[in-house]
Protein backbone atom coordinates (compact mmCIF):
# COMPACT_ATOMS: atom_id res chain seq x y z
CA UNK A 1 0.00 0.00 0.00
CA UNK A 2 3.08 2.57 0.27
CA UNK A 3 3.43 4.91 -2.52
CA UNK A 4 6.15 6.31 -4.78
CA UNK A 5 7.11 9.37 -5.98
CA UNK A 6 6.62 11.22 -2.64
CA UNK A 7 3.45 12.20 -3.23
CA UNK A 8 0.25 10.92 -1.92
CA UNK A 9 -3.23 11.00 -3.07
CA UNK A 10 -6.32 12.23 -1.30
CA UNK A 11 -9.75 12.16 -3.00
CA UNK A 12 -7.87 12.59 -6.16
CA UNK A 13 -5.72 15.38 -5.30
CA UNK A 14 -1.89 14.51 -4.70
CA UNK A 15 0.18 15.91 -1.79
CA UNK A 16 3.66 16.23 -1.77
CA UNK A 17 5.51 14.61 1.38
CA UNK A 18 8.28 16.81 2.87
CA UNK A 19 9.22 17.42 5.94
CA UNK A 20 9.02 14.96 8.74
CA UNK A 21 7.99 16.55 11.87
CA UNK A 22 7.69 13.22 14.06
CA UNK A 23 9.18 9.94 13.32
CA UNK A 24 8.89 6.80 15.18
CA UNK A 25 11.50 3.75 14.78
CA UNK A 26 10.57 0.77 16.69
CA UNK A 27 8.60 2.05 19.57
CA UNK A 28 7.02 -0.28 22.03
CA UNK A 29 4.97 0.60 25.18
CA UNK A 30 3.86 -1.98 27.47
CA UNK A 31 1.65 -1.60 30.50
CA UNK A 32 2.89 -4.71 32.87
CA UNK A 33 2.14 -8.10 30.66
CA UNK A 34 -0.17 -5.24 27.76
CA UNK A 35 2.71 -5.62 25.25
CA UNK A 36 0.24 -2.44 23.31
CA UNK A 37 2.63 -0.89 20.81
CA UNK A 38 5.04 -3.86 19.44
CA UNK A 39 6.89 -2.54 17.13
CA UNK A 40 5.45 0.88 15.51
CA UNK A 41 7.26 2.90 12.72
CA UNK A 42 5.99 5.27 10.86
CA UNK A 43 6.69 9.27 9.94
CA UNK A 44 4.29 12.32 10.13
CA UNK A 45 5.17 15.07 7.50
CA UNK A 46 4.49 18.77 8.04
CA UNK A 47 0.84 19.53 6.93
CA UNK A 48 -0.55 16.50 6.10
CA UNK A 49 -3.67 15.01 7.95
CA UNK A 50 -2.64 11.00 8.93
CA UNK A 51 -5.72 9.04 10.16
CA UNK A 52 -5.15 5.61 12.14
CA UNK A 53 -7.27 3.04 12.03
CA UNK A 54 -7.39 -0.40 14.02
CA UNK A 55 -9.75 -2.48 16.61
CA UNK A 56 -10.41 -1.08 20.12
CA UNK A 57 -7.66 -1.66 22.59
CA UNK A 58 -4.75 -1.93 19.62
CA UNK A 59 -2.81 1.26 21.61
CA UNK A 60 -4.20 4.07 18.63
CA UNK A 61 -4.57 6.81 21.59
CA UNK A 62 -1.55 5.41 23.88
CA UNK A 63 0.37 6.02 20.20
CA UNK A 64 -0.64 9.87 20.08
CA UNK A 65 -0.29 9.98 23.86
CA UNK A 66 3.19 9.01 23.50
CA UNK A 67 3.98 12.07 20.43
CA UNK A 68 2.77 14.55 23.51
CA UNK A 69 4.08 12.95 26.41
CA UNK A 70 1.56 11.67 28.52
CA UNK A 71 3.06 8.65 28.41
CA UNK A 72 6.77 7.50 28.04
CA UNK A 73 8.03 4.91 25.49
CA UNK A 74 9.44 1.45 26.83
CA UNK A 75 12.00 1.21 23.72
CA UNK A 76 12.65 2.60 20.05
CA UNK A 77 13.28 5.83 19.04
CA UNK A 78 10.49 8.88 18.94
CA UNK A 79 11.75 12.05 17.38
CA UNK A 80 9.74 14.91 16.90
CA UNK A 81 10.88 18.24 15.02
CA UNK A 82 14.36 16.46 14.62
CA UNK A 83 14.98 16.02 17.87
CA UNK A 84 15.43 12.77 19.78
CA UNK A 85 12.89 12.83 22.82
CA UNK A 86 14.34 10.23 25.24
CA UNK A 87 17.66 12.56 25.01
CA UNK A 88 15.70 16.00 25.58
CA UNK A 89 15.78 17.68 29.38
CA UNK A 90 12.89 18.70 31.24
CA UNK A 91 12.81 22.00 29.99
CA UNK A 92 13.22 21.36 26.26
CA UNK A 93 10.41 19.18 27.18
CA UNK A 94 8.13 21.65 28.29
CA UNK A 95 9.14 23.95 25.17
CA UNK A 96 8.43 20.57 22.53
CA UNK A 97 5.02 20.01 23.75
CA UNK A 98 3.81 24.16 23.64
CA UNK A 99 3.63 22.95 19.68
CA UNK A 100 1.88 20.15 20.16
CA UNK A 101 -2.25 20.21 20.95
CA UNK A 102 -4.07 17.77 22.00
CA UNK A 103 -8.14 17.33 21.34
CA UNK A 104 -9.19 15.28 24.16
CA UNK A 105 -12.42 13.16 23.48
CA UNK A 106 -14.43 15.17 25.99
CA UNK A 107 -12.70 18.20 25.32
CA UNK A 108 -11.18 18.61 28.70
CA UNK A 109 -13.15 21.69 29.46
CA UNK A 110 -13.58 23.73 32.82
CA UNK A 111 -17.13 23.63 33.18
CA UNK A 112 -17.03 26.39 36.03
CA UNK A 113 -15.43 28.96 33.26
CA UNK A 114 -17.00 30.87 30.81
CA UNK A 115 -15.81 30.29 27.02
CA UNK A 116 -13.79 33.19 27.82
CA UNK A 117 -12.50 31.84 30.34
CA UNK A 118 -11.67 28.20 29.32
CA UNK A 119 -9.57 30.12 26.32
CA UNK A 120 -8.00 32.88 28.63
CA UNK A 121 -6.54 29.75 30.74
CA UNK A 122 -3.91 28.11 28.15
CA UNK A 123 -2.79 31.36 27.26
CA UNK A 124 -2.29 32.92 30.90
CA UNK A 125 -0.28 29.52 31.58
CA UNK A 126 2.20 29.60 28.73
CA UNK A 127 2.73 33.84 28.35
CA UNK A 128 2.38 36.26 31.03
CA UNK A 129 3.88 38.94 28.95
CA UNK A 130 0.51 39.18 26.77
CA UNK A 131 -1.63 42.36 26.99
CA UNK A 132 -5.60 42.67 27.98
CA UNK A 133 -5.60 43.67 23.99
CA UNK A 134 -3.46 40.74 22.83
CA UNK A 135 -5.48 38.03 25.17
CA UNK A 136 -8.81 39.49 23.86
CA UNK A 137 -7.75 39.63 20.19
CA UNK A 138 -6.43 36.15 20.62
CA UNK A 139 -9.80 34.41 22.28
CA UNK A 140 -11.97 36.25 18.95
CA UNK A 141 -9.80 35.02 16.53
CA UNK A 142 -9.94 31.21 18.05
CA UNK A 143 -13.75 31.45 18.94
CA UNK A 144 -14.44 33.01 15.20
CA UNK A 145 -12.32 30.11 13.68
CA UNK A 146 -14.75 27.57 15.08
CA UNK A 147 -18.06 29.67 14.72
CA UNK A 148 -18.21 30.17 18.56
CA UNK A 149 -18.13 33.66 19.02
CA UNK A 150 -21.37 34.35 19.97
CA UNK A 151 -20.92 32.01 22.79
CA UNK A 152 -17.65 33.69 24.66
CA UNK A 153 -20.15 34.80 27.91
CA UNK A 154 -21.75 31.18 27.71
CA UNK A 155 -20.30 28.17 29.84
CA UNK A 156 -19.45 24.92 28.72
CA UNK A 157 -22.45 23.25 30.39
CA UNK A 158 -24.61 25.74 28.13
CA UNK A 159 -23.55 24.10 25.06
CA UNK A 160 -24.26 21.02 22.73
CA UNK A 161 -21.81 18.67 22.29
CA UNK A 162 -20.91 19.57 18.97
CA UNK A 163 -20.09 23.15 20.44
CA UNK A 164 -18.12 21.59 23.24
CA UNK A 165 -16.23 19.81 21.05
CA UNK A 166 -15.48 23.36 18.66
CA UNK A 167 -14.32 24.97 21.98
CA UNK A 168 -12.09 22.12 22.87
CA UNK A 169 -10.64 22.46 19.61
CA UNK A 170 -10.42 26.34 19.69
CA UNK A 171 -8.59 26.37 23.36
CA UNK A 172 -6.09 23.95 21.65
CA UNK A 173 -5.61 26.31 18.65
CA UNK A 174 -4.98 29.59 20.69
CA UNK A 175 -1.35 28.36 21.15
CA UNK A 176 -1.14 27.64 17.49
CA UNK A 177 0.70 24.17 17.74
CA UNK A 178 2.51 22.89 14.63
CA UNK A 179 1.22 19.51 15.44
CA UNK A 180 -2.46 18.44 16.50
CA UNK A 181 -3.47 15.42 17.58
CA UNK A 182 -7.25 14.56 17.75
CA UNK A 183 -8.67 11.19 20.10
CA UNK A 184 -12.26 10.24 18.87
CA UNK A 185 -13.27 13.60 17.12
CA UNK A 186 -16.42 12.94 16.23
CA UNK A 187 -17.57 10.33 18.86
CA UNK A 188 -21.14 10.67 20.44
CA UNK A 189 -22.12 13.67 17.99
CA UNK A 190 -24.90 13.04 15.04
CA UNK A 191 -23.68 12.89 11.17
CA UNK A 192 -24.13 16.41 10.41
CA UNK A 193 -22.07 17.49 13.40
CA UNK A 194 -19.71 15.18 12.55
CA UNK A 195 -19.28 16.71 8.75
CA UNK A 196 -18.60 19.78 10.88
CA UNK A 197 -15.81 19.12 13.00
CA UNK A 198 -14.26 17.06 10.06
CA UNK A 199 -14.47 20.32 8.12
CA UNK A 200 -12.76 21.89 10.93
CA UNK A 201 -10.00 19.74 11.21
CA UNK A 202 -9.60 20.33 7.44
CA UNK A 203 -10.31 24.18 7.89
CA UNK A 204 -7.36 23.96 10.46
CA UNK A 205 -4.63 21.93 8.18
CA UNK A 206 -5.38 24.47 5.55
CA UNK A 207 -5.11 27.93 7.79
CA UNK A 208 -2.30 26.61 10.06
CA UNK A 209 -0.67 23.82 7.86
CA UNK A 210 -0.65 21.99 11.16
CA UNK A 211 -0.07 18.38 10.49
CA UNK A 212 -2.45 16.31 12.36
CA UNK A 213 -2.96 12.52 13.66
CA UNK A 214 -6.67 11.46 13.80
CA UNK A 215 -7.84 8.66 16.00
CA UNK A 216 -10.98 7.83 14.68
CA UNK A 217 -13.31 4.88 14.45
CA UNK A 218 -15.61 7.19 12.38
CA UNK A 219 -15.01 5.99 8.55
CA UNK A 220 -16.27 9.42 6.81
CA UNK A 221 -14.56 11.51 9.05
CA UNK A 222 -11.44 9.41 7.54
CA UNK A 223 -12.50 9.46 4.30
CA UNK A 224 -12.90 13.56 4.82
CA UNK A 225 -9.74 14.66 6.59
CA UNK A 226 -6.89 11.97 5.70
CA UNK A 227 -4.17 12.62 3.38
CA UNK A 228 -2.71 9.11 4.57
CA UNK A 229 -4.41 6.28 6.20
CA UNK A 230 -2.29 3.36 8.52
CA UNK A 231 -3.82 0.56 9.81
CA UNK A 232 -2.63 -0.79 13.55
CA UNK A 233 -3.02 -4.61 14.70
CA UNK A 234 -1.98 -5.91 17.51
CA UNK A 235 0.47 -3.09 18.35
CA UNK A 236 1.96 -3.20 14.42
CA UNK A 237 1.25 -0.85 11.74
CA UNK A 238 -0.08 -2.99 9.10
CA UNK A 239 -1.04 -1.41 6.32
CA UNK A 240 -0.69 2.31 5.03
CA UNK A 241 -2.26 4.01 2.37
CA UNK A 242 -4.86 6.55 0.74
CA UNK A 243 -8.53 5.95 1.61
CA UNK A 244 -8.88 5.07 -1.44
CA UNK A 245 -6.03 2.32 -1.67
CA UNK A 246 -7.01 0.53 2.05
CA UNK A 247 -10.78 0.21 0.89
CA UNK A 248 -9.77 -1.70 -1.89
CA UNK A 249 -7.17 -3.75 -0.54
CA UNK A 250 -7.08 -7.15 -1.27
CA UNK A 251 -7.19 -8.38 2.74
CA UNK A 252 -10.51 -8.63 3.77
CA UNK A 253 -9.23 -7.59 7.15
CA UNK A 254 -8.13 -4.11 6.22
CA UNK A 255 -10.86 -3.80 3.75
CA UNK A 256 -13.84 -4.84 6.94
CA UNK A 257 -13.26 -0.82 8.79
CA UNK A 258 -14.47 0.52 5.34
CA UNK A 259 -17.81 -1.59 5.15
Amino acid sequence: MKETAGLKKNNGKAKQQGEVVVEMVHLQKSFENNHVLQDINLVIYKGENLVVLGKSGTGKSVLIKCIVGLEDCDDGLLIIFGEDVSALKEQQLVEMRTKIGFLFQSGALYDSMTVRENLEFPLKRQSRSLSRKEIDALVLEALENVGLAEAIDKTPGELSGGMRKRLGLARTLILKPEIMLYDEPTTGLDPITSKEISELILNVQKKYNTSSVIITHDIECARLTANRIIVIKEGVCVAEGTFTELKNSNDEWIRSFFE
